[in-house]
């Protein structure tokens, strides 16, 4: 009777199931480590005076509406003179740390300068930024509040002096003849303190309406004059320049117009006008804001093609 031989058996070892999940998400957090490292930038550190509503991991860097970096840390500062923030930006905005950027929280505003940051009603605050143009920096002061709009067209800006700063803010609009041809870019007491100084921006197109002898007065406000034999006349602006303040200003009507204003020329604020101001009406030639852009536009290039 044959017999089946003995099968031979060896016993390799087997390697345990137990450790596959460890091992794969020690892999999974390895990759997830080497990229968020790889995509790091600067950790820098922003001083503000008021902290409200920014959360650690939460509130973002926002600049031209994508999303820059993350805020680590909110502490208040020693002292509890403000509060201190530390922004890890990502890789691809670390040239945004830079010396002279500006960082501002964004929290809804809503007037007759503009809505901005209603979205953070739903979304909470964010930072946002303007870059700087100096070397790397990591330690920055941020601002209280939202700074004016960058300025991007080849107009020009005056000088108003007056004794009082009234209802003027940031953005608020220039006039002439009630139609809006600037804006108010910034105000400041003058070196002596004995007057306002009100910078505005006229915009390209417009420059031409101010000249050396133009007239400039405050806007903001109502007025209503009775007389007895007169009756009643009211000084109506536009319920724009009644909230945030406005400018207007005229030019003399002769028949020989003074030379236009060279930038940074300065004037006098007028709270109200004169009567013959109102009545003021010269013929001075305009570039329609198409020109203008299609100006600018080629200026540009020409300057590029200049400079190697």
């Amino acid at each position: 009777m044959n017999t089946l031989p003995t099968p031979k058996t060896s016993r390799a070892p087997a390697f345990p199931l137990v450790w596959v999940v460890p091992i794969i998400a020690a892999a999974i957090g390895g990759w997830m480590a080497f990229r968020e490292l790889h995509h790091r930038g600067p950790l820098v550190t922003i001083d503000f005076s008021d902290g409200s509503a920014v959360e650690a991991g939460r509130t973002i860097l926002e600049y031209k509406g994508v999303a820059a970096g993350t805020v680590e840390t909110v502490e208040l500062k020693p002292g509890l003179g403000g509060v201190t923030i530390r922004l890890r930006l990502n890789k691809n905005a670390a040239v945004l740390a830079s010396t002279g950027a500006q960082f501002w929280i964004v929290h809804p505003e809503i007037g007759f300068a503009g809505v901005r940051g209603l979205d953070t009603l739903v979304t909470g605050v964010r930072l946002n930024v303007r870059p700087g143009a100096g070397p790397p920096a990591l330690q920055f002061t941020g601002l209280d509040k939202t700074p004016a709009p960058e300025i991007t067209d080849q107009g020009r800006a005056f000088i108003l002096q007056s004794d009082r700063l009234g209802s003027l803010t940031i953005g608020a609009p220039v006039f002439y003849r009630a139609f809006k041809v600037g804006q108010v870019e910034a105000s400041r007491l003058s070196e002596d303190s004995t007057a306002v100084l009100t910078r505005i921006h006229v915009a390209a197109p417009y420059v031409g309406l101010v000249r050396t002898n133009s007239k400039f007065w405050n806007t903001g406000g109502f007025s209503l004059n009775l007389s007895l034999f007169g009756g009643a006349s009211s000084q109506g602006n536009s319920l724009e320049s009644l909230i945030t303040g406005g400018v207007a200003f005229a030019t003399p009507d002769s028949p020989t117009l003074a030379a236009e204003a060279p930038r940074d020329a300065q004037f006098a604020l007028a709270a109200e006008p004169d009567k013959d101001w109102l009545k003021w009406a010269p013929k001075i030639p305009i570039k329609s804001p198409d020109a203008a852009a299609e100006s600018q536009s080629k200026s540009g290039i020409l300057n590029e093609f200049i400079q190697p």
